[in-house]
């Protein structure tokens, strides 16, 4: 018997959830500070060819059609707000729609109107900006393991950790349910189309993927997840001021920071402050919270190299976006183009793809293939 040759990336197995969270974060840290379409759909496709390379056979490696077509609908919906809420009234009229009268109050707002083809084009970069950040929390989403995610969130946030775990696996769970609740129905048979059709499936997926989630929150909840221990009145009030001056510290940073007339002393150097409390008051917090774990994910380089191309995505991004703000906001009554630098941003997101290694589902499925 002759098995599959493991490759130089490594034997099968799963990469780090927080890895791929990273590399995500990244790419739609980059995606969230342009509006060129060019470079948009660069970092979509790289993001739908690392899932599509690296996702696993679980139910929730699945999910990832969910989020292309919630993107997809986020774009159109994007476009129809423009064409009926108005857009700009100067440029090439494309349809001239007649425009619905509005009382004094609602001054400001204009419903239909003329509608041009600069204004069609800002609402589609936006759509597009707004599509690419979901499909990057979709990858994430579809790469990720989101139980193993939870045995990795600190013990200081593993109260929220559980909430958060329940809320993101319901994505994975309605795309499970669909495919269960589409396979029992090709077997009955039924001749029911238009609304019949829709409820009989609808109904089933909703409630099938509502009391998969309930069922995982008991599990999580009979396992101990969440629970915190005993902590003395003297312990709770030194957690609660240092998370307290963290929150106060990194805000008026990021207030200074993003204020150029604000003092540069309340910038950066409030901002680390607050960071620094905020990780003594996460330590301090997790001192009363015990748990074990069995079996930790490891760290290794494939981790490691996915982490560093998310990093890298991000601050080439927003340098992109500072030194070549042209290229990264083109208007919308010139052909936009892509800079090497802007290729390089929408092109490295592409590494996890060959250098990570296969999930150990997605392997054992094509053996049995």
């Amino acid at each position: 018997m002759t098995g599959p040759v493991p490759s130089l990336r490594g034997l099968p197995r799963d990469l780090h959830p927080i890895a791929w969270w990273t590399w995500a974060v990244g790419l739609a840290t980059a995606a969230s500070l342009t509006t060129n379409p060019l470079l948009l759909l660069l970092v979509m496709g790289s993001a739908t060819v690392v899932v599509m390379a690296r996702r696993s056979g679980h139910p929730f490696g699945r999910s990832f059609r969910l989020y292309a077509l919630l993107a997809a609908v986020t774009v159109v919906a994007r476009v129809v707000f423009r064409i009926l809420f108005g857009g700009q009234e100067v440029g090439h009229v494309l349809l001239d729609l007649p425009e619905v009268p509005l009382p004094d109050w609602a001054a400001g707002i204009r419903l239909l109107g003329p509608v041009t083809s600069e204004a069609l084009l800002a609402g589609l970069y936006d759509g597009l900006r707004l599509a690419a950040i979901i499909l990057c929390v979709g990858a994430a989403n579809s790469l990720a393991n989101p139980k193993r995610l939870l045995a990795s969130v600190p013990p200081a946030l593993y109260e929220i950790g559980t909430a958060m775990v329940v809320a993101v696996t319901i994505f994975p769970q309605l795309a499970d349910s669909a495919r269960r609740v589409r396979a029992a129905q090709a077997l009955r048979g039924g001749t029911t189309t238009g609304v019949g059709r829709l409820r009989r499936f609808l109904v089933p997926v909703l409630e099938d993927s509502l009391e998969r989630s309930l069922a995982l929150a008991a599990g999580m909840d009979t396992r101990g997840y969440g629970r915190s221990g005993g902590a003395t009145p003297r312990e709770r009030w030194v957690t609660g001021s240092l998370l307290l001056l963290a929150l106060t510290g990194i805000c008026v940073g990021t207030y200074a920071w993003l204020d150029p007339t604000a003092p540069r002393v309340l910038a950066l150097p409030m901002l680390a402050a607050g960071v620094v409390v905020a990780v003594l008051g996460l330590v301090s917090a997790g001192r009363r919270v015990e748990r074990t774990r069995y079996r930790p994910d490891p760290w290794r380089a494939a981790e490691l190299v996915t982490v560093a191309t998310g990093l890298a995505v991000a601050v080439l991004g927003w340098w992109f976006a500072r030194e070549q703000a042209a290229v990264a906001y083109p208007g919308v009554d010139v052909a936009p183009y892509l800079s090497p630098l802007a290729l390089v941003v929408g092109l490295v997101g592409l590494l996890p793809a060959v250098a990570t290694p296969l999930p150990s589902t997605a392997l054992s499925r094509e053996v049995a293939a």
